[in-house]
């Protein structure tokens, strides 16, 4: 599930609500910008990076069988 991205205000401040976040989410900084992603229940996350910056963040999901 993509979240609205998180907002760094003019100080360089991050102001998280953790009451409104999911139970199991990550949130990831790059370059002044901030992310927040539901993890999934079964899978995983993977953040690609590339010269230091995160370039794309993937989701792989499965199922038990």
């Amino acid at each position: 599930m993509k979240l609205p991205d998180i907002q760094i205000d003019c100080e360089g401040m991050l102001n998280i609500d953790i009451m409104e976040l999911p139970i199991n989410c990550v949130v990831v900084i790059s370059e002044g910008k901030a992310k927040v992603r539901e993890l999934p229940e079964h899978g995983e996350y993977k953040i690609v990076t590339h010269q230091g910056k995160v370039k794309r963040m993937r989701r792989e999901e499965g199922e038990e069988f």
